[in-house]
């Protein structure tokens, strides 16, 4: 069976939706094409269990892939592709993914984009806000909540502010692949200029460097509900949805859902005074990691 030859390994809210989407289009790189498989997270979960601790104790991770056989499924229907590869972003932040990937394809590319770890954390809150899993609609006091989360085994899915060190979760990676396999780049890099960043990486992949994706459309952007208590219903099972499913076709439940979702988003923004905090906990951090990428990271220090 087939396995892939590159995997993008993160970080989460860094902008791998677009780059997976970019990616795809082009038509000697294969990526599973089930949004439902854009993230198996095998390689962190290989043959534990899907069942994870939450904020309502134990729930189970859906789209998870814990064996061998089911993972190289998603490349099933690969033909000629040259690049074939599947995007996780619990893979830079898992301890056990890069070993687990050197096991199985020692050979591969690896990539990554960062992004301002404030920023990313922060994001990190307001998607799990959006979807209604974060139980405490304030930042400052999720991030004191989060020690006490990690020590509970809450899922990393929870775990806003210790993704954001970055430095330590890519020297694993470094550590055991040859720096020649992997490639970082910025989340400005894509938000920027998406074009360039895409064909260095098709040139990275050994596939042809001059086409161009379709990248106008940002895919996966972060907002907030205005309302945490109907964006909880809206969101999560419930009484009421399952009454109104009896009277009103799918559809049209759809359709009023998504409307109502769309009016009840906003995007605020960092405090300053949070943003200081986590850059003063980032610091050491970041500045270690410039080195290790060799990229100006000193905006990311900016208050």
């Amino acid at each position: 069976m087939v396995m892939p030859n590159f995997i993008v390994i993160g970080a989460a809210k860094s902008g791998t939706s677009s780059l997976y989407y970019y990616l795809k289009q082009h038509p000697e790189i294969y990526m599973p094409a089930s949004r439902d498989n854009k993230e198996p997270d095998f390689f962190t979960l290989e043959g534990e269990s899907i069942q994870r601790m939450g904020p309502n104790g134990l729930f189970t991770m859906k789209n998870a892939i814990t064996d061998l056989d089911s993972y190289q499924q998603l490349f099933a229907e690969v033909k000629d592709e040259r690049a074939i590869g599947e995007a996780s972003t619990s893979y830079i932040y898992s301890e056990k993914a890069s070993q687990r990937i050197k096991y199985y394809m020692p050979n591969a590319k690896i990539i990554a984009i960062l992004r301002d770890p404030a920023e990313r954390a922060f994001s990190h809150f307001l998607f799990s806000l959006s979807n209604g899993r974060e139980p405490i609609p304030n930042f400052a006091k999720t991030l004191a909540q989060e020690e006490k989360r990690i020590a509970n085994n809450w899922s990393f899915q929870w775990h806003h502010k210790q993704r954001g060190f970055y430095y330590a979760q890519l020297k694993r990676y470094y550590d055991i692949f040859d720096s020649n396999q992997i490639r970082v780049y910025l989340f400005e890099d894509i938000k920027n200029k998406p074009l360039e960043l895409t064909q260095d990486i098709f040139e990275f992949l050994e596939v042809d460097p001059s086409f161009e994706a379709n990248v106008k459309k940002r895919h996966n952007p972060t907002s907030v509900p205005k309302n945490q208590t109907l964006n909880t219903l809206l969101n999560r099972p419930n009484p009421l949805k399952d009454t109104i499913k009896y009277f009103l076709p799918i559809n049209l439940r759809k359709g009023i859902a998504d409307n109502l979702k769309k009016k009840n988003l906003g995007k605020p923004e960092l405090s300053t005074k949070i943003r200081k905090q986590l850059i003063d906990e980032y610091r050491e951090d970041i500045l270690q990691l410039q080195d290790l990428i060799n990229r100006d990271l000193s905006t990311w220090l900016e208050v």
